[in-house]
C-alpha cells in the first residue's frame, strides 16, 4: 500500500467516524441539526391545555402554564399582571366563576421552532358563585408562546370582552 493509498484510507476512516459521531449526536454536515417547527395544530393545542388547567379550579395550576416573566392583560381586571403572584390572584378570582371556554376563530402564526402567536375570539361561559346563573362573555384573544427550557410557556396573553357585546 502507497504512501498515498493508506492517507486517503486514514480519511475515509475519519470521516467515516466524524460522520457516524455527528449523526448519533443529531449534528449534520451544514451544523447541528435544528429541531423541526410547531405544527399549528401543536400550538392549537396550548389553549387546550390552558382550558383544562381553568376547568381544575386552582390557580397555581393556571399560572403554572406562564413564565415566570409573563405579562398577563385579563378580561376582568383592569390590572395588569406582570408576575407570578398577580397571575395567581387573577386566576383565584378568575375561577371562582368557573369558566369554561370555547374558541370561537383562531389565527396561528408559527414565527420559529421556539415561539409562536394564538390570536382570535373566545367565548366563556361564567357561572356566578352566588345566583348560579350563567352568562357568556366574548373575547378577543392573543396568547404569546415561548418554548423555555423544552416547555411551552405563555409569556403574553390579552383578553378583552368585544366592544359590541
Amino acid at each position: 500500500m502507497t504512501r498515498k493509498t493508506r492517507i486517503r484510507a486514514a480519511l475515509v476512516t475519519t470521516t467515516a467516524v466524524v460522520t457516524a459521531t455527528a449523526v448519533s449526536a443529531g449534528v449534520s454536515a451544514a451544523g447541528p441539526e435544528k429541531s423541526s417547527e410547531p405544527t399549528r395544530k401543536q400550538i392549537a393545542a396550548l389553549f387546550d391545555g390552558w382550558n383544562a388547567a381553568l376547568r381544575t379550579g386552582d390557580a397555581e395550576t393556571v399560572a403554572d402554564r406562564y413564565a415566570d416573566d409573563a405579562v398577563l392583560l385579563p378580561t376582568v381586571s383592569n390590572r395588569v399582571r406582570t408576575d407570578r403572584a398577580g397571575i395567581v390572584d387573577y386566576f383565584e378570582h378568575f375561577l371562582l366563576n368557573k369558566p369554561v371556554g370555547k374558541k370561537v376563530r383562531t389565527i396561528i402564526n408559527v414565527l420559529d421552532r421556539d415561539s409562536a402567536l394564538d390570536t382570535g375570539v373566545y367565548a366563556f361561559t361564567l357561572t356566578d358563585p352566588v345566583t348560579g346563573a350563567k352568562r357568556v362573555v366574548e373575547a378577543r384573544y392573543t396568547y404569546e408562546y415561548e418554548k423555555r427550557g423544552g416547555v411551552w410557556k405563555i409569556v403574553n396573553h390579552h383578553s378583552s370582552a368585544m366592544p359590541e357585546g
